[in-house]
């Protein structure tokens, strides 16, 4: 197993995808548990108008909330499974 780790600024900016390939907007930040290190969700700036079919939590400043368990993969793209959204 590969010790290579990506830092924070890697996930920055990164589109965020179903894994349908549906887009819901970019990475904007993490929220984690500071005691723990556990992520908790992944913040998402410019959200599309597909979003609105979703239940997701928002910030006053109209970011998303994409809880992390519902990510599937990290690489190019943040692929989330829609399934885990609704």
């Amino acid at each position: 197993m590969s010790d290579y780790k990506n830092p924070y600024t890697a996930l920055l900016s990164k589109m965020v995808v179903t894994k349908e390939g549906k887009r819901l907007g970019f990475v904007k930040d993490i929220t984690f548990e500071t005691r723990s290190g556990e992520l908790i969700s992944v913040l998402v700036k410019d959200p599309t108008p597909y979003t609105r079919n979703l239940n997701l939590e928002s910030t006053k400043q109209g970011d998303l909330l994409i809880p992390y368990s519902s990510i599937i993969a990290i690489g190019d793209f943040v692929i989330v499974s829609e399934e885990d959204l609704i």
